[in-house]
């Protein structure tokens, strides 16, 4: 049912205008459905009334279990609250709840409140919802003040319930047009000088604070070619960060250094530090979702290793049926590394890979276009030669924790769902592969890999030169302290350390991470000591060839999904990966039970299987009841009443 990006659905539509039958349509394919019937008796001479209430009762598949809330107003709110993240609700209708809620025994009664209650219990319900309801605002106003009083309500209804919804859908003649959220326009439309105002997005991707604003919509580029393109929705921090070497002369100042309330503060802010206790995803959750794939309406073997993916999804949203992730977020971090670690880089190029995925161009953008995400440009600070001198100051380093920190803090809030940790950085590779050595012992050449040029050739000049300002770095720090600060500024510098905060805020937070490139497992390594949590929320769809990353999948304990060995740049490949992993999240969320399990049976099913939904008790209706056999020798063949149960025997 989170197919299509909601969780939460309101279907509006005329009368016999088709949306219960739409509404039904998509609960269809659910394990379980629960409908919730609103609707009073009537009169029991309106036979018309009847007729219309039996039409819907046989509509419904044998499985599913149903629950009357005439006869109070307040039970739909306790039902939709009371509903676990494992259930399917289908109201029908809200109509017939404004009725009951207006009837005179109801009354007098505060129904804004009630309303405003229906309306909160849709907003945090766990449970997937589908609520059907009358659209009666384009009909004349009525001549009664019985009916003024029912359309103004329903009206406040509607208007509550749809804020509150992920999607709003209005059938029309059988016809269904999707009111929220609303398809975008091509970029192509939208004229090269022109800008658009901003948009209000759907709920799961409003951001509840003003720290980010989205960019004007812009021409499509030239590369895009002919067709309907979208770009995606580029955002950019609230204020730039502080210069790198600005920085280290006012330490704690400026955005960098604003303070957060999720952990204790101190004067200078955030205060991130070793072994911080931060949640972890839930323990039984993720085992339950794989056990429960066996059971599915699966033609083949099941979902291979992608079962990871639904154990992960299951775990991190704390339900045995995940829900595919529709708000993400892909946040590019954009910094340069100074000296030989950037040896065979061509100058000012990843500056150029941030302006290309600011004006949707690129492998990147697009990809991330087609998958619906946000993307978020980020700047790091540069970094000094590590070979020579610390990478960053001590203050630097809190800041860029700080930092990245409140940028996860901030999608969050902004109801993303799941992060994609990306980079582009001149010598950022370099930089990884030092932090490997400092933190696995892993030795620099095994780990860096080969450096190819715009043309595609291998130059491994510039290869034995980063390796040598890898080694250097460490012979320089060999008396250092490994803590993970320490590493931060001696080695991994501004994209690193603001990927690190990164990590450690969506743990915080709760939000699942996609790795993908250097400086991630760079980073999830770095954040083992100072939240070892942080991998557990991490998941790795591809090493693409990257022997450094491979090697930090191994350290951390994560499998890549996949072996594509795509090279199309940090966060692109987990772009390029992500529909598969949604596929596998949408067939664990919506295949029901096979039907020799105690699944629905198809149409036409004689009931003869097992499992079928006639109300029995599982087994085929030929199946004979069990009977003891006759014992071969002396003894009594039944137990008094007096007498205990031995064991091994019965009592008849």
């Amino acid at each position: 049912m989170s197919v299509d990006g909601w969780h939460t659905l309101l279907v509006l539509g005329g009368i016999r205008s088709g949306k219960s039958e739409f509404a039904e349509s998509l609960a269809a394919d659910a394990p379980t459905v629960r409908y919730v019937a609103t609707a009073p008796a009537g009169d029991p001479e309106d036979t018309e009334w009847a007729t219309r209430l039996a039409a819907h009762r046989a509509r419904r598949p044998g499985s599913w279990t149903t629950e009357e809330t005439a006869a109070n107003p307040g039970r739909l709110v306790e039902v939709i609250a009371a509903a676990g993240p494992n259930e399917t609700l289908l109201v029908d209708d809200l109509g017939g709840w404004v009725t009951v809620l207006l009837d005179p025994a109801h009354q007098p009664a505060d129904d804004t409140a009630t309303i405003a209650e229906l309306a909160a219990a849709v907003r945090s319900s766990t449970a997937r919802l589908v609520l059907v309801s009358p659209e009666v605002g384009l009909s004349l106003v009525p001549t009664t003040p019985l009916g003024r009083a029912f359309t103004d309500a329903l009206g406040a209804t509607n208007r509550a319930v749809a804020d509150a919804c992920d999607a709003v859908a209005l059938v029309v003649a059988g016809q269904t047009a999707w009111l929220k959220p609303t398809t975008p326009a091509p970029a192509h439309a939208v004229p090269p000088a022109a800008t658009s105002p901003e948009a209000a997005p759907s709920r799961a991707a409003t951001p509840r604070t003003t720290a980010h604003q989205a960019a004007p919509a812009q021409a499509v580029p030239a590369d895009l070619g002919a067709g309907d393109v979208t770009l995606p929705e580029v955002l950019t921090p609230a204020a730039a960060p502080v210069p790198a070497r600005a920085a280290s002369d006012e330490p704690g100042t400026g955005d960098w250094a604003a303070p957060t309330m999720a952990l204790p503060m101190i004067a200078t802010g955030l205060v991130i530090q070793p072994g911080m206790e931060l949640p972890m995803p839930d323990d039984y959750t993720g085992p339950q979702a794989v056990d429960r794939l066996a059971t599915l309406d699966i033609p083949g073997a099941g979902l291979g290793v992608l079962e990871q993916v639904v154990g992960f999804a299951a775990a991190t949203q704390g339900t045995s049926t995940p829900r595919p992730w529709d708000a993400v977020r892909v946040l590019l971090i954009q910094g340069d590394h100074e000296g030989g670690a950037s040896a065979g880089a061509t100058p000012g190029e990843s500056a150029r890979r941030a302006r290309q995925a600011r004006a949707g161009r690129g492998a990147l953008a697009r990809l991330a276009a087609e998958n619906r995400a946000g993307l978020q440009i980020v700047e790091a600070p540069a970094s000094a030669p590590m070979e020579e001198r610390p990478a960053l100051s001590a203050d630097e380093v809190e800041a860029a924790l700080r930092y990245g920190w409140r940028l996860a803090e901030q999608a969050a809030d902004a109801g993303v769902q799941l992060l994609v940790l990306a980079a582009c950085g001149a010598g950022a590779e370099a930089a990884a592969a030092a932090v490997l050595a400092a933190t696995a012992g892993a030795e620099p050449p095994t780990v860096l890999g080969r450096v190819v040029t715009e043309q595609g050739e291998i130059d491994d000049a510039a290869w034995m030169v980063r390796c040598a300002a890898v080694r250097d770095a460490l012979h320089r720090t060999r008396r250092s302290a490994r803590e993970a600060k320490d590493v931060l500024a001696e080695l991994g510098g501004g994209d690193i350390a603001l990927a690190t905060g990164v990590l450690l805020g969506a743990t915080a937070r709760k939000v699942p991470v996609l790795l993908d490139g250097p400086v991630g497992t760079a980073a999830a390594m770095v954040s083992r000591d100072l939240a070892g949590q942080a991998r557990h929320w991490c998941l790795l769809p591809d090493h693409g060839g990257r022997p450094g990353v491979r090697l930090a999948a191994d350290v951390l304990g994560l499998t890549p999904l996949v072996d594509l060995r795509l090279d199309l740049g940090e966060g692109a490949t987990a772009l390029a990966a992500l529909p598969l992993l949604r596929s596998a999240l949408t067939l664990a969320a919506t295949l029901p039970v096979h039907p020799s399990l105690g699944g629905p049976g198809d149409e036409g099913d004689t009931g003869d299987r097992v499992g079928g939904d006639d109300g029995d008790d599982g087994r085929a209706e030929d199946e004979p009841d069990f009977a003891e056999p006759e014992p071969a020798g002396p003894g009594p063949t039944t137990v008094g009443a007096d007498e205990p149960v031995l064991p091994g025997r019965r009592a008849d």
